[in-house]
């Protein structure tokens, strides 16, 4: 959930313990291309009888077979639900005799593997120290995709732990999944811990995937593999059955090819829980978060414009005033905010904080396993595994994290308390609501990041950007990304942000730019950028 800025490795082989896909029809996986369609096509479709769901998961197994499992593989789905096929028949037959439970009825999704589900696959969080977690629960997210009729197709991969056993840790990199690879330049990183789901969603291996937070891990993969993402509100959606790293700022979210996508699977997600405290006013704001989408939003807006994101990549600037530009002619007002005081002091309350909670939140999560299949029962437990199994798990990078992590002194600890009040004042009412009021606008902008980094192991590269994840991830308010542009064939976001549940008000922002630009492309699967036309006749002599 955690987006660290760190370089990555390339090309490792997915390890076992994937669940074998059922196998593919061919000659019915063909006769229906699912590549870049929207979840309303499929769904229409469907209901004019042109597939069945049936069809749609054939047709996507075809997908992961060619693409993520052979081919340029990407490596971007640790299993397969081996149910798949027998829930998309149960849906087809609630279809024919006239029941369709809504938007998402029959339609396949993948879910990060750090989230669990109530079939054959485990959830492991991307370590073997989780490889047999088969825990017979659905997330109470999952249960509601499923009750809206969403098929359940397989998890995705994820930098192991979400990112946050080590502060040199590798995005896209599991032990038990590999290296994820980003589907426009395949030598390029997937970027943050749902690196898999940026990845999967891109390359149309499901409708739409789902990936998790903690800051900057649904944005990064979704600015650097072309795809629209939304950090929803801290407490929209619930957290119970998810491996976590922090209470505070953990959250799922969709990851998907456009807004309306998101506004679909959060309209199926989001809800109380009553075993996750943070969710009690859930219900309260979810809503029907279709109707939320107006081509129009634009108009009359005021925007503030985060200029002190700029210099740290000259493209990705020009690309956001082109941006700027776009939203101005959609009837927009811009407003320059030059700068924003504390960030320092917040990423350091940030780190005291997810040290603390991870120690005990992950501990009460491995004490909900199953014992005979989850030895490790607490993060020293953890630690140790890591130790004995280094050669499969530490290859190129320790756990410093988890270790600083297991030093802490629990959550009644001075420091955590002063963190985390420290934290959430500056990024919340000191920061993001402070921005707005005093420039009177409706919602912040920022270029999301700059074009992904090098998948290096050797020479730490990296993630360039001014990082507008962390107030939105620290305060706990949402935060949405929608292509913005293509760098070189390379893939940037632009970010939307602004108070706690204003969900609707952002997608309805983002579908208005979305639908004025359509910027958006699917990838190309090249070797490397330096296989891009114009850069590869540029490697050339031209005499």
């Amino acid at each position: 959930m955690r987006l660290l800025h760190a370089a990555a490795l390339a090309a490792l082989l997915v390890a076992g313990g994937a669940a074998a896909a059922p196998p593919a029809k061919p000659h019915k996986a063909m006769a229906y291309r699912v590549e870049e369609k929207s979840i309303a096509q499929l769904q229409a479709d469907l209901s004019a009888g042109k597939v069945t769901s049936e069809q749609l998961v054939r047709a996507y197994l075809a997908r992961i077979a060619s693409l993520d499992r052979s081919g340029p593989t990407l490596q971007s789905v640790i299993a397969t639900n081996p149910d798949a096929i027998a829930q998309a028949r149960a849906l087809d037959a609630e279809r024919r005799a006239g029941h369709v439970r809504g938007p998402m009825h029959g339609i396949p999704v993948l879910i990060k593997d750090n989230i669990e589900s109530a079939d054959r696959m485990a959830t492991t969080a991307g370590s073997l120290a989780l490889k047999d977690n088969v825990t017979g629960r659905d997330a109470p997210i999952v249960a509601r995709l499923r009750a809206a009729g969403a098929i359940i197709l397989g998890k995705t991969n994820l930098s192991e732990w979400a990112n946050i056993r080590s502060n040199r840790s590798i995005s896209g990199w599991s032990a038990v999944g590999g290296q994820a690879r980003n589907p426009y330049a395949l030598d390029r990183n997937p970027c943050g811990s749902s690196a898999g789901s940026g990845v999967a969603a891109a390359a149309s291996l499901a409708a739409a995937t789902v990936g998790t937070e903690t800051d900057g891990s649904i944005v990064c993969p979704s600015t650097t593999n072309g795809d629209v993402g939304l950090k929803p509100t801290v407490g929209l959606l619930s957290r119970t059955h998810i491996v976590p790293i922090s209470h505070t700022q953990d959250t799922p979210g969709p990851i998907v090819r456009s807004v309306a996508d998101a506004a679909a699977m959060l309209t199926a997600m989001a809800g109380s829980d009553p075993a996750d405290p943070a969710t009690a006013d859930a219900d309260k704001h979810r809503t029907d978060y279709l109707k939320a989408l107006d081509a129009g939003a634009l108009k009359g807006k005021r925007l503030g414009v985060y200029r002190f994101c700029e210099g740290a990549h000259p493209e990705s600037d020009a690309l956001f005033e082109q941006a700027l530009a776009q939203l101005k002619a959609a009837g927009a007002e811009l407003v320059d905010i030059k700068e924003i005081k504390g960030q320092g002091d917040i990423g350091q309350a940030e780190g005291v904080v997810l040290t603390h909670e991870l120690k005990a939140d992950m501990a009460a999560y491995l004490a909900s396993t199953d014992p005979a299949k989850v030895k490790s029962r607490t993060l020293a437990d953890l630690i140790a595994f890591d130790r004995a199994h280094a050669h499969e798990e530490m290859p190129l990078f320790g756990q410093e994290f988890f270790e600083d992590a297991e030093k802490t002194k629990g959550l009644d600890a001075p420091e955590y308390k002063k963190a985390l009040e420290t934290g959430r004042r500056m990024a919340g009412p000191e920061g993001i609501d402070r921005l707005m009021a005093e420039n009177k606008v409706d919602a912040l902008v920022a270029p999301t990041g700059s074009p992904a980094f090098f998948t290096d192991p050797v020479r730490a590269g990296g993630y360039r950007g001014c990082g507008p994840s962390r107030l939105p991830a620290v305060s706990g308010y949402p935060h949405l990304t929608v292509p913005m542009g293509y760098i070189d064939g390379l893939p940037v976001g632009l970010s939307f942000i602004a108070e706690a549940w204003s969900e609707p008000k952002l997608l309805g922002l983002g579908y208005a730019y979305e639908q004025r630009t359509h910027l958006r492309h699917a990838p190309t699967y090249v070797r490397s950028v330096l296989d891009m036309p114009g850069i590869a006749q540029a490697q050339k002599p031209q005499r």
